[in-house]
């Protein structure tokens, strides 16, 4: 079976905003995915559709411009580094705030 791969690192989103999305298009044929992405509201969306694109183009690179038929086979987002910042509250207290960030890895394959 083969296989084309786009990956993209340190995303600035909590990897629970791009799993809300990516759970629509796993196991979808790519040009289908690619129509439900367009149309969600959602920041995340953007970012998916844009690895998706990638992913794309790698596939019709690795399988010599035959990448008509491929099928999501494998999407994920993990999480990565947290960076932690202070929030100045009241009589000189601080609150921890996370800034969360993600992997996000596409898997095409094709039919």
């Amino acid at each position: 079976m083969q296989q084309a791969t786009a990956k993209q690192t340190d995303i600035k989103m909590p990897a629970r905003k791009l799993r809300r999305v990516i759970n629509e298009v796993r196991g979808k044929v790519a040009s289908e995915a690619l129509r439900i992405l367009k149309f969600m509201p959602y920041f995340a969306a953007r970012v998916v559709e844009k690895n998706l694109t990638a992913a794309i183009a790698n596939a019709s690179e690795k399988f010599d411009g035959q990448a008509d038929a491929l099928k999501v086979s494998e999407i994920y987002a993990d999480e990565s580094v947290t960076y932690k910042r202070a929030r100045p509250r009241a009589q000189g207290r601080m609150y921890k705030r996370f800034k969360r960030s993600s992997h996000l890895t596409v898997k095409l394959t094709k039919n």
